[in-house]
């Protein structure tokens, strides 16, 4: 009897240790330099999901509210905003204001394609030929660092 309960024990271990981890994502969630860090709300436009702030989304929080999106990213409350798990962007549809004038206005990339006026969140994944044409150039990258 001691012999099978032992073996069970040794078993269930074994299982316990041949789960995966969960893999370390491909993007940093920065620093909490931002204005609005640390107030138990992801402000960082990268995100989206229940986790986020209901405040209008910012670029300057982008990199800027790591301790907040980190916390709603492992409780699975925000995920990144149309970017797949393996880091490729959707680039959405071209229903933004300033969509097809051949600067990118999507506040999740940086680079030599975007345009050199304020980024707005309603712009997000509503600039798609401009940034993809840019993104496809090497003109533009995700900002995942």
């Amino acid at each position: 009897m001691k012999s099978s309960a032992a073996f069970a024990v040794a078993f269930a271990s074994l299982a316990l240790f041949s789960i995966p981890a969960q893999a370390a994502p491909k993007f940093s969630f920065g620093t909490d330099n931002g204005e609005y860090a640390n107030d138990g709300e992801c402000d960082d436009p990268r995100f989206e999901g229940k986790g986020m702030t209901r405040t209008f989304l910012l670029s300057d929080d982008i990199l800027n509210d790591a301790t907040d999106c980190r916390a709603a990213y492992e409780a699975g409350t925000i995920r990144l905003r149309g970017i797949d798990d393996n880091g490729v962007p959707d680039f959405g549809d071209d229903k933004g204001e300033y969509a097809n004038d051949g600067e990118c206005d999507d506040m999740r990339f940086t680079g030599e394609g975007m345009t050199a006026t304020p980024l707005l969140e309603e712009d997000i994944m509503h600039d798609a030929t401009d940034c993809g044409t840019a993104y496809a150039a090497g003109k533009l990258q995700l900002i995942l660092k």
